[in-house]
């Protein structure tokens, strides 16, 4: 399986940054990590291996991404309005370096999302948020409200919300979108989720799963037994839904 390093520093987030590209056609998959995680973790844990034939085969080709949510929605040294704007600096990053590096190297139309935990909500944010740019978005075992407390997970901005945490946050701008054209974009786009029955955030996917049926938008929620939430689950789901 052919594997590229690629690193430079971004402007849009003042740093450097590094990620791995596997395979040489295919769809092209923005494959994001797992909170603090980093662009090899997937590659150690045998979720790119799980997706070989995929990528021998001409299918896919994965993009493993780095994250800075140590410096965005985790750093608790910084006011909420400033972990959002970071985040909203790594959009930027994938939108203007990322996106043009991967049409650069392949031409495929097709752009899928996925992640596993943090990279799912990655993932489906960003899809749901410019869904007129992929074709498919894949969330494993996933929390896509930051805002709420979830077992031992704490609210990550501490009962703060504005108008760009409000439009990164699916579980809330999803429920109030009215425009027929933005709505066009997301019933076009495949949707699948996947999470445990005794996952801490199974709740937050059966709700997305709701507003994304009372919205007229075609998804799949698949929920595994037990909390399925590791590398070992999420080699399997790869398998089945990427």
């Amino acid at each position: 399986m052919r594997r590229e390093y690629h690193e430079w520093f971004s402007p849009a987030l003042g740093r450097r940054m590094e990620l791995a590209v596997f395979g040489e056609g295919g769809a092209r998959v923005l494959l994001f990590p797992t909170r603090r995680a980093r662009f090899f973790d997937y590659e150690h844990w045998g979720v790119v291996e799980a997706l070989r034939p995929k990528v021998e085969g001409g299918c896919l080709q994965l993009y493993c991404l780095d994250s800075i949510d140590a410096e965005s929605l985790y750093c608790a040294a910084k006011h909420p309005a400033e972990r959002i704007g970071r985040h909203l600096q790594y959009e930027r990053y994938l939108l203007g370096e990322v996106l043009p590096l991967t049409q650069q190297l392949n031409p495929h139309p097709c752009l899928i999302a996925a992640g596993c935990s943090m990279g799912a909500y990655h993932a489906v944010n960003l899809a749901f948020r410019h869904p007129h740019l992929f074709a498919k978005v894949l969330g494993l075992s996933g929390r896509y409200d930051l805002t709420q407390p979830m077992a031992s997970f704490r609210d990550l901005f501490q009962g703060y919300v504005d108008e760009a945490v409000y439009l990164n946050t699916p579980n809330r701008f999803l429920a109030n979108l009215t425009d027929e054209g933005y709505l066009a974009s997301l019933r076009q786009m495949e949707v699948t989720l996947a999470v445990g029955a005794e996952d801490a955030f199974l709740a937050d996917n059966l709700f997305l799963s709701q507003l994304l049926h009372g919205k007229g938008i075609g998804h799949q929620l698949h929920v595994w037994a037990g909390e399925a939430h590791a590398p070992p689950a999420w080699q399997h789901m790869v398998e089945l839904y990427l």
